[in-house]
């Protein structure tokens, strides 16, 4: 259920004409409360490569764009001499594919996101009964866990919340790694099936464990409820109406799009999925998402591993609370690509980057921290 206090602070829906779908209006940050000064002081960090490979900072406040920049990077001679790069199946390390393709940025696990909203709206348009259907019937005419009782107990929840049961390991690092599941599974024929020869190790629902498998499945969930691949889809149900004209979506070689982390956007382009969420899913005066699930999707319905303390919602992470922060959700993806939200604020902030190597990721709650004091 939606909680009403989760929904209060939902800010209502921008009046008419107001909103980005064919562009968002600029203004100053002084204009929207926002300090720029402090915005600078953290793109002059950016400047100056002190978080090694970030290349793009955008700031929305009120629905307007209060900062932009970016940071060129010569990314081909960056990663000229990683040790891997001769064993990089999904072309991480190769210029023409990372972080740019055709002037679109690399989502990744951003990616997860944006699958979830078609989720979503296959629900609202009653192409899936919702989140508590069992998984199994999506999976007809695959190799599945025959017998086993926990693979006919797992709902669509489970995989949205990467607490399917699979058995699944995503932390051998780096990437390109093949003891880590996702690199094994980029290497394979068939994704799906990959994912679905791996034994159950849980019951669903018991454990979070972070999957790029399990959201590669809502690709064949998406196929079989809607009859679409999830990127004709997007382009009908979500892009056309949020005024998105350029992406790109690679494919696995059987032709689902790769719903893990295989899409392409400009940033601007992403800010507006962040919008629709904070809009409750309203668009333009139609509702694209269901009522509330905007919010259910971005609460915490289980605890992420990891010392962070982040929760995970729908494919969404739930940053934290703290008595000087408030509430924030966001799409994270490898390399440093990053959409936070904060309703209460009205404050959308983009981050994009390519640290996959030898520098670390651009910290989330560094970049955050660095906006949020940003706000009067």
């Amino acid at each position: 259920m939606i909680s009403v206090a989760l929904l209060a602070v939902t800010l209502a829906a921008p009046a008419a004409g107001n909103w980005p779908t064919a562009g968002w209006p600029e203004s100053t940050p002084g204009a929207e409360g926002v300090d720029g000064g402090a915005l600078e002081s953290l793109s002059r960090e950016f400047e100056r490569g002190k978080h090694a490979y970030v290349d793009g900072m955008l700031v929305i406040r009120h629905g307007r764009v209060v900062f932009e920049r970016s940071y060129p990077h010569a990314y081909d001679a960056a990663f000229a001499k990683a040790p891997d790069r001769r064993r990089d199946p999904y072309n991480y390390y190769d210029d023409r594919w990372y972080p740019y393709y055709k002037g679109l940025h690399t989502m990744q696990s951003v990616s997860k996101s944006v699958t979830s909203a078609l989720i979503g709206i296959a629900i609202a348009r009653g192409e899936i009964a919702g989140v508590e259907v069992p998984a199994a019937p999506f999976f007809a005419g695959y190799r599945t866990y025959a017998g086993d009782a926990r693979f006919a107990a797992m709902r669509l929840r489970d995989l949205l919340t990467m607490t399917a049961g699979i058995r699944w390991d995503e932390d051998t690092v780096p990437y390109t790694d093949p003891a880590n599941s996702c690199a094994a599974m980029e290497a394979s024929r068939d994704w799906v099936q990959f994912v679905l020869d791996q034994p159950m190790a849980d019951a669903p629902g018991a454990r979070f464990v972070y999957s790029s498998g399990v959201t590669e499945l809502l690709a064949q969930v998406l196929m079989k409820a809607t009859g679409r691949h999830a990127d004709e889809y997007a382009r009908e149900r979500l892009f056309a109406p949020l005024g998105i004209k350029e992406f790109f979506w690679k494919h696995t070689p059987t032709g689902h799009p790769d719903t893990e982390g295989g899409l392409y956007l400009l940033p601007r382009d992403l800010a507006k999925l962040g919008y629709l969420y904070m809009k409750d899913g309203l668009w333009e005066g139609g509702r694209l998402l269901p009522e509330g699930w905007a919010a259910e999707s971005t609460t915490k319905q289980v605890a992420a591993s990891g010392g962070a303390g982040f929760g995970y919602g729908y494919q969404w992470w739930v940053v934290p609370a703290k008595p000087s922060r408030p509430s924030v959700f966001a799409a994270i993806g490898y390399g440093g690509q990053y959409l936070l939200v904060a309703p209460s604020l009205d404050l959308i902030a983009v981050f994009t980057g390519w640290n996959i190597w030898d520098k670390p990721e651009l910290d989330i709650v560094y970049a955050l921290e660095g906006v949020l004091k940003a706000v009067k």
